[in-house]
């Protein structure tokens, strides 16, 4: 049957919050906080689950008996928006009003953590392997007792101990399989009373760290007349789940390609795992604002006279007098680690949906999922910038894929090899021109750059030599040694003028292919194409000139 979607009002009730105006008030208030608790509990699923930024949109299904009247979803998590939930079921289900309900979960058994189950479970195999260990101990002191056991003068003992070698080696034999089966076993249990608590040590940690929150969960229940079984679907908001778009980009050297490989890491901490549930992943942020700002007023008039300053109070009235902002962060429950995901210039949200059903625990463990992959052609240049460093790196440019990327960070592989990590950000300026991004795979050995010392050189000019004149040349040569041409990019940074008192000349061998590369003025950068073997030379040489009479402000 199609989903009828009904949104209606609700109340939310909390534990000792009925402070009602009139006895009339109190006593109708609790009439409706007495209805919750007899409503029949019905076991829900989560179905599909949307993350955003910071928050995420839960959608869970209770199968509703026939005749029911009320439905009761329990032990939802306590980061629950109230103000988000959404009440849908099938069209032959009518919904009422719904009351929502926020207790402790010391004061709820159902809601237990199954944490509690998990450790008692495992207390007590600690508890059965220590006394049977104990009960192997009293075994190990009667073979003790009994191979240390000196023998005696009298006939009437005599007769109970072995009276041939036979006897006696039979005896030595069954003490010595007792003792070997007995320490055996003694060391058995050692090992699994080791792996039993080691595997009891995660769990009493992530007992702590919930304890240390202040736990409680929150109630559903939901007013509806079903004459058959049907179904009830509740969406809400949580805060602290995110997710964050990250990139592994392959880089074949032979072939110029580039493989990019589309990732994102998810994690929560919501106090529900997610389990088995489809899964989306949405650039969209709930918890931003809806509307943008308004312009202000912008008002004129006179200033008041200023106010007399008060005299400064004695450090220990300071100290009293100051707020207490350490009480406030204690009291704030601990939240996520934020997630940042880049934001996309776009009208709406973008959502990524996840093929397979996936499980996120409520741990805060990060998962990593795949959202495929693309490859593409890339151009592959060697780029050197020898006045900051005589290195030589391989870039490959290429044209940005189709579709949404959200900036994020990019692991990098060279020919099957980890370079390093770097950032995708097909948002901002193209870093290569021409509407290209370009990522850098690390330093190219077979390449040799050296830069020549500069050579600069101050003088007068000028009828009365009033102004000053300064030269500055730079070198740099490049060999590749590799056994094919390879393109070589060498930047350059020339200076800038911006003040007409200061005048700027450059002259370049050769002449460059760019003098505001990447939309950047006064960056120079050469495009050659270099063959195998051979070298290059490239030389900038600057003349500025100013007036003496002024200050030059330089920032090299």
């Amino acid at each position: 049957m199609k989903p009828v979607a009904v949104f209606t009002r609700f109340w939310v009730l909390r534990p000792l919050a009925l402070a009602c105006c009139g006895a009339g008030l109190c006593a109708g208030a609790a009439a409706q906080a007495q209805v919750a608790p007899l409503a029949p509990v019905a076991s829900s699923r989560i179905t599909a689950v949307t993350v955003y930024p910071g928050s995420a949109t839960v959608e869970r299904v209770a199968r509703i008996a026939p005749g029911a009247r009320s439905v009761t979803l329990s032990c939802l998590p306590a980061s629950l928006d109230p103000a988000s939930l959404q009440v849908q079921a099938d069209a032959s289900v009518r919904v009422g009003e719904f009351h929502v309900l926020t207790q402790d979960r010391d004061v709820a058994p159902a809601c237990a953590s199954p944490l509690e189950g998990q450790i008692r479970s495992i207390e007590d195999q600690i508890a059965s392997l220590k006394a049977e260990a104990d009960a192997l101990q009293l075994v190990h002191r009667y073979l003790h007792s009994v191979a240390g056991e000196a023998p005696v003068a009298d006939a009437a003992s005599a007769r109970t101990l072995p009276a041939s070698a036979v006897q006696i080696a039979a005896t030595a034999e069954v003490l010595r399989k007792s003792a070997q089966e007995s320490n055996s076993r003694s060391h058995q249990l050692q090992r699994r009373q080791q792996a039993l608590e080691l595997a009891l040590k995660p769990l009493l940690a992530e007992q702590s760290r919930v304890a240390g929150q202040r736990a409680q969960v929150v109630s559903v229940t939901v007013n509806v007349a079903s004459e058959r079984e049907a179904d009830l679907r509740l969406s809400y908001q949580v805060r602290g789940p995110s997710w964050q778009p990250t990139y592994r980009a392959s880089l074949d050297a032979g072939k110029a390609t580039v493989q990019l490989e589309r990732l994102a890491l998810v994690a929560q901490s919501s106090g529900e795992d997610w389990a088995n549930v489809q899964l989306k992943l949405s650039t969209g942020q709930p918890e931003r604002a809806t509307q943008g700002r308004l312009p202000r007023p912008w008002t004129l008039d006179v200033a008041p006279p200023p106010k007399p300053v008060p005299a400064a109070l004695p450090p220990m009235a300071m100290a009293m007098a100051a707020p207490a902002p350490m009480a406030r962060s204690m009291a704030a429950p601990e939240s996520m680690p934020r997630l940042e995901v880049g934001v996309l210039d776009k009208g709406f949200a973008t959502e990524f949906a996840v093929p397979q059903r996936i499980t996120v625990p409520s741990s805060g463990q990060r998962v990593t999922l795949a959202l495929g992959s693309h490859s593409t052609a890339a151009q592959l240049i060697t780029r050197v910038v020898p006045a900051e460093e005589e290195a030589a790196y391989v870039v490959a440019q290429w044209a940005p894929p189709p579709g949404v990327w959200p900036a994020g960070p990019v692991g990098l592989y060279r020919d099957g090899a980890f370079v390093g990590t770097g950032r995708l950000d097909f948002a901002s300026a193209p870093a290569g021109g021409n509407g290209t991004t370009s990522l850098s795979f690390g330093r190219d050995e077979l390449v040799r750059v050296r830069a020549q010392a500069p050579q600069e050189s101050t003088g007068s000019t000028g009828l009365t030599g009033s102004r000053t004149e300064r030269r500055s040349r730079r070198s740099y040569s490049i060999d590749n040694r590799h056994t094919s041409a390879i393109t070589l990019q060498v930047l350059h940074a020339a200076p800038v003028s911006r003040n007409e008192k200061i005048e700027v000349e450059s002259h370049y061998q050769p002449a460059p292919t760019d003098t505001a590369w990447s939309a950047q003025n006064g960056t120079i950068a050469w495009q050659l194409p270099l063959a195998a073997g051979a070298s290059a030379t490239v030389s900038a040489e600057h003349t500025i000139r100013y007036a003496k009479d002024i200050e030059l402000l330089e920032r090299p």
